[in-house]
């Protein structure tokens, strides 16, 4: 259990059965009545955002996760095999469960899997990936990294805006969080 006046952002909380993660909150004491917490929370397994106002000193569940490190093994039919690093389990997610950071997944990469109790709240890439560029349209010569982009697909299947420059069979870097080409490696 939790008090509403201990949210902070990124704190979860367990409301009608779901899991909430604090994004905003602002503790308000008005001139006349008690005290209240206004909070914007965001729903862990959906996405959804509400506005909610808790009572001062209101206490609510705690939602608890549990954080454990795994590797990405195979793909088998439509399911992704990971292994847990510490038990060498073998747990088999859904493209759902892993959302659309699916497509920088790679064989021996290690994740970061959020559970709460038995289900699959959310899969946590590395922030970067280093990932081979399979195809791209040619380099003309004099193409310089301020000229443009262009698209080209990476070993797993992603399409990342790169420099003209980049060619087929080039490593690059690519932050998984927002899309983005970083370098080359």
């Amino acid at each position: 259990m939790i008090s509403s006046n201990d949210f902070r952002p990124g704190v979860t909380i367990e409301l009608d059965g779901a899991v909430w993660r604090v994004v905003e909150f602002l503790h308000v004491k008005p001139g006349k009545g008690s005290a209240f917490v206004r909070t914007k929370l965001k729903n862990v397994q959906n996405g959804s955002v509400v506005e909610r106002t808790f009572r001062a000193a209101e206490v609510v569940p705690q939602a608890t996760l549990e954080k454990r490190t795994m590797q990405y093994t195979y793909k088998d039919a439509e399911q992704f095999v990971l292994m847990d690093m510490e038990t060498y389990e073998e747990s088999r997610l859904n493209p759902d469960q892993i959302g659309d950071r699916v497509k920088y997944l790679k064989e021996g990469m290690e994740v970061n899997v959020v559970r709460w109790g038995t289900q699959v709240i959310e899969v946590e890439l590395p922030n970067s990936v280093i990932l081979e560029v399979t195809e791209t349209d040619p380099g003309i010569k004099g193409d310089t990294a301020t000229g443009g982009s262009k698209p080209a697909i990476v070993e797993t299947g992603a399409q990342v805006m790169v420099p003209l420059f980049i060619s087929i069979g080039e490593r690059i870097k690519i932050d998984t969080r927002n899309d983005s080409y970083l370098g080359r490696e």
